[in-house]
């Protein structure tokens, strides 16, 4: 394990936590993606060996601390989604980048939905379709990046 992957999982997932402190306005926070959930897919695609489920466990107790909420909810939902990555990750990463999407957003919406069934269990009531715009706008941002990588790269491919 090389040091310098380690720090950039590291500093990713704190940047992912920077970007989920900021203050967003309602409009903007109603279609904000969840970035710890799109850099957690991306290193259990890219890293398995760095970062697995129990990683994404950890990460979902921390974002349940940072935002107040519920105690494991995000956890349950990252663990989740972590899940299904983990199991089909030596499939991922032969993906093309228009099946990577569709999975990607899958993946987004398996936690949404998972959030939303807890959040349901405790009293809060169904508040639209509208829910499900952050798996949306993470899955824009998520095939966004994955151009600028393949800019960059010049490897079509390759995650």
């Amino acid at each position: 394990m090389s040091q310098t992957k380690r720090t950039a999982v590291y500093l990713s997932f704190f940047i992912a936590y920077l970007l989920l402190f900021l203050p967003w306005s309602d409009q903007a926070n109603q279609y904000k993606p969840d970035f710890v959930l799109l850099v957690l897919i991306f290193w259990l695609i890219r890293a398995p060996h760095l970062c697995n489920i129990g990683t994404a466990w950890l990460v979902g107790l921390l974002v349940d601390l940072a935002t107040g909420g519920v105690l494991g909810q995000h956890a349950l939902a990252y663990t989740f989604s972590a899940y299904v990555t983990v199991f089909y990750q030596r499939r991922l990463i032969l993906f093309s980048h228009f099946h990577l999407f569709w999975t990607v957003l899958m993946l987004l919406a398996v936690s949404q939905v998972v959030l939303l069934v807890l959040q349901m269990f405790a009293g809060m009531p169904f508040v639209g379709w509208v829910y499900f715009a952050p798996s949306l706008s993470g899955v824009l941002l998520w095939s966004i990046s994955m151009l600028f990588r393949l800019h960059s790269d010049g490897r079509p491919g390759e995650l």
